[in-house]
């Protein structure tokens, strides 16, 4: 991916990993916009940074979405790069009863809202020469941490979808790329001061040199011993899998 000179929407930008992609990415010269529903982290986050925008949006909801994605379609035509970074992280109880609540708003918000988002701008993307369409995933969707397993199971999901909008997309101008963090300094499960947790600024780091390569994965070096439990062909065995599908249905 190109580091500078994109016009960038980054969703859940207003703290955490998504604020920490957006100071880094404006920084290299490319136009951020960042959107949240909490007002005064997305002020806060634009105060700091002169030349950022901000919209509300509330992932969980389809309206908001279709509205924002019009505002950003009209106000900023050269949108190239969506990255569906908001998410909500609680502990759960996948040996007792599930709260019914906590099932339905991490869904909403982890699942249900980047595919709805991508389905709005996605036409849009297609347009432009040089787009891209991001997930913040997580290690959790490769190998799943119990006390969450909600959360590890929506993030296994996404990354279910991105491999298949990967390959859906692979004749189009638009790469898709996953960004799984591993254990990072963040608000999620209150980690802002884990010892054991990598220190976000590092984590932005690591994230920005490898997102300036040709790799559709994102990884950081503490990222890699997870991911590789699901096995190092994953990929490629779901793309035979699909063409073989295809030229089937072609006959």
């Amino acid at each position: 991916m190109k580091l500078s000179n994109n016009t960038i929407f980054i969703t859940g930008g207003g703290s955490g990993i998504g604020r920490g992609l957006a100071e880094a990415l404006h920084k290299l010269g490319n136009q951020v916009i960042i959107s949240g529903r909490r007002k005064s982290h997305l002020d806060a986050v634009i105060a700091a940074n002169p030349g950022m925008a901000a919209v509300e949006l509330d992932i969980t909801n389809t309206a908001s979405i279709n509205s924002v994605a019009n505002q950003l379609i009209t106000d900023y035509p050269t949108l190239n790069v969506l990255i569906n970074n908001a998410g909500i992280m609680l502990p759960d109880t996948a040996a007792g009863a599930i709260d019914d609540e906590l099932l339905t708003s991490t869904i909403s918000t982890n699942l249900m809202g980047p595919i709805r988002m991508t389905s709005a701008l996605v036409d849009h993307l297609k347009k432009q020469d040089d787009a891209y369409i991001g997930y913040t995933t997580s290690v959790l969707g490769f190998v799943p941490m119990a006390l969450t397993a909600v959360y590890s199971a929506t993030k296994a999901a996404l990354h279910s979808y991105v491999m298949s909008q990967r390959f859906m997309l692979r004749d189009s101008s638009v790469k898709v790329l996953e960004i799984a963090p591993p254990w990072v300094r963040t608000e999620l499960m209150n980690s802002s001061e884990a010892e054991l947790a990598m220190p976000l600024d590092e984590f932005i780091a690591e994230t920005i040199a490898v997102l300036g390569t040709d790799a559709q994965e994102v990884l950081v070096e503490r990222a890699q011993p997870l991911r590789a439990n699901a096995g190092p062909n994953e990929h490629g065995f779901v793309n035979q899998f699909n063409q073989q599908l295809l030229e089937l249905y072609a006959e």
